[in-house]
């Protein structure tokens, strides 16, 4: 299947690009290469291939699952604006 310069241009249109002068041109070789490969992906035989849907099968490896307090107190309040000793000291808010 190969696209005339008539259907470039329709199909530019469609998708609201404009094009200059000879830019169809160009558009046309490319687009024409493009349906090329995929009618040499279309002529690969792949009966009795299964289909795959990104990698279903394969099961993530998982860590142990085990509480701590992160052990990096210094770093998490490095930028915190006001501390008091290990943590986040706020104002006092009350209604």
């Amino acid at each position: 299947m190969s696209l005339d310069l008539k259907t470039v241009r329709r199909v530019a249109s469609l998708a609201r690009l404009h094009l200059e002068e000879g830019e169809d041109q160009r558009l046309q070789t490319e687009l024409n290469g493009i349906l090329g490969w995929i009618e040499q992906l279309q002529a690969v035989d792949v009966s009795g291939v299964e289909p795959l849907s990104g990698g279903g099968g394969t099961a993530m490896p998982m860590r142990d699952d085990v509480v701590t307090d992160g052990g990096q107190a210094e770093a998490v309040l490095a930028n915190a604006p006001d501390r008091a000793g290990e943590f986040f000291s706020v104002p006092k808010v009350v209604e």
